[in-house]
């Protein structure tokens, strides 16, 4: 049988002018009058059989009895709160953790999420942007968009976005003294690089026969997003993956001077441990984006023919 237990207001009571060493302050913290506070105590100490303050001059101190007993109440209401914090969080739907490419995030995913954020209003999700790649095993992630085959064990993944590689430029760099006309004119203008992506320039080069284009000189970039960022402002041709700048060259702030688009055998995939495939949560985030992707290959098929 479990033993009495005293009354949990006044044990609440208690805590709280304990913790504050006043009663006026626990009155505050609790919403009720300093005299209350000191009618719930006096029930408590009734119940106990023991004073757990001194009362002088309108101050209140804990005695050895009172001490004790808000040393072992505190663990007592961390335990409670961290309890509560549990439940309340158990009962609401958790975020999705969403492992993407700054990259990909920023010109493919981002422009597309106002859509999902409109029809899942009340689906939350976490974004973190790393181009390492995800390991179930370690990172706090649910699901990953990933850049290459698709070929990676123990996990499902789903075709999104194929790359297609082509240059692209300011439409200022189409005229000039050194106007971009044919490949070769490339060798007369500034090449921006990408430490994450160093070979697309050999490959596109080789593909649309300037292999006597130097591949590797120009301005180097941490990141393709920086590369494209210096393609805007006019520094020079940068090597674009189609389906992460067709939005600009569709209003004109990048334009592809020339062909041919050459695709490669990497693509972006969907990627999430085989345990979430039935997950609902991420369902919804799944059917959601590849759909996106569908589309979006629609509108780029629509606009090789």
């Amino acid at each position: 049988m479990r033993p009495r237990l005293p009354p949990l207001n006044p044990l609440r009571t208690f805590e709280a002018a304990a913790r504050h060493q006043s009663f006026t302050r626990a009155a505050r913290e609790l919403h009720v009058t300093p005299g209350a506070v000191s009618r719930q105590v006096m029930v408590l100490e009734k119940f106990l059989g023991a004073r757990l303050f001194e009362r002088v001059n309108r101050e209140v101190r804990l005695t050895p009895v009172g001490q004790r007993y808000l040393n072992d109440l505190s663990d007592v209401f961390d335990r409670i709160a961290a309890s509560t914090l549990r439940a309340m969080q158990g009962v609401r739907e958790r975020p999705l953790h969403v492992w993407c490419p700054m990259t990909f995030a920023m010109r493919w995913l981002v422009p597309r999420l106002p859509a999902f954020h409109a029809a899942h209003p009340g689906r939350d999700a976490i974004f973190t942007t790393s181009l390492k790649p995800v390991d179930f095993s370690v990172h706090d992630a649910d699901v990953a968009i990933r850049m290459g085959r698709g070929d990676w064990p123990g996990v499902i993944s789903r075709h999104l976005v194929g790359i297609e590689l082509l240059p692209v430029c300011s439409p200022r760099l189409l005229s000039g003294p050194t106007p971009l006309k044919t490949p070769r004119d490339l060798a007369r203008h500034t090449l921006l690089q990408s430490v994450a992506r160093p070979e697309y320039w050999r490959i596109w080069l080789e593909a649309a026969g300037a292999g006597d284009v130097d591949p590797d000189r120009g301005l180097t970039f941490e990141s393709v997003s920086l590369a494209y960022q210096a393609a805007l402002e006019g520094l020079g041709v940068a090597m674009g993956q189609h389906a992460l700048v067709a939005e600009d060259l569709a209003v004109g702030r990048l334009v592809a001077p020339f062909g041919p688009r050459v695709p490669i055998d990497n693509a972006f995939y969907l990627v999430y441990p085989e345990r979430l495939e039935d997950d609902a949560h991420l369902s919804t985030f799944r059917d959601w984006i590849l759909a996106e992707a569908q589309a979006d290959e629609a509108r780029r098929a629509a606009l090789r023919q």
